[in-house]
């Protein structure tokens, strides 16, 4: 599946793996994540996606954005809009996939291989326009939670699968106690 001279590039949807690594019962070890990748071909890019909370004095997710970006990912953040339901309810959306669809078109022409990490079917006409122009894509997500976390139109159109569970014992990590 992967070759020792194909250039590579890694496309994190970070709340959809958060997500699924969530539902598996771990975490993810980034640089564990890298260095395997680099084992297995040119790693040219390694990006991860996610909104962010902005004006909260803490926020969970910016200590690991501060680390991704220190140590090899390109970080793509966003803020979430917040938006009040039909129900009067109020709610955030941090939608990313017009950053990921952008980011994997632009650097399609330079890649060989592109490895996208998430299970939303939505990424199955991008991933047809990548491998139209010669790129072999790899999804990441998983079909070993209830409901599955990966969308059957994405699983198919991908040239290859990889179960998140499967990877774990190369760069997860079980979780560590109740609230983490």
């Amino acid at each position: 599946m992967f070759h020792s001279t194909d250039r590579l590039a890694i496309f994190i949807d970070g709340s959809n793996l958060y997500s699924a690594a969530r539902a598996l019962q771990h975490d993810m070890d980034f640089k564990r994540m890298l260095d395997w990748f680099r084992e297995k071909s040119i790693l040219t890019r390694a990006y991860y996606y996610t909104a962010v909370v902005e004006g909260e004095e803490f926020s969970p997710v910016k200590p690991l954005v501060d680390w991704l970006d220190y140590n090899g990912f390109s970080v793509v953040t966003k803020p979430v809009k917040r938006f009040t339901d039909g129900q009067g309810h109020s709610r955030i959306k941090g939608n990313m996939d017009i950053e990921i669809a952008v980011d994997m078109l632009e650097l399609a022409p330079r890649l060989d291989h592109a490895v996208l990490f998430s299970g939303d079917g939505d990424f199955r006409r991008l991933v047809q326009a990548v491998q139209a122009q010669g790129v072999r894509v790899t999804v990441v997500s998983t079909q070993k939670t209830q409901p599955p976390h990966i969308a059957d139109e994405l699983r198919r159109q991908a040239d290859a699968f990889l179960d998140l569970n499967d990877l774990m014992a190369e760069f997860g990590r079980p979780k560590t106690g109740a609230g983490q």
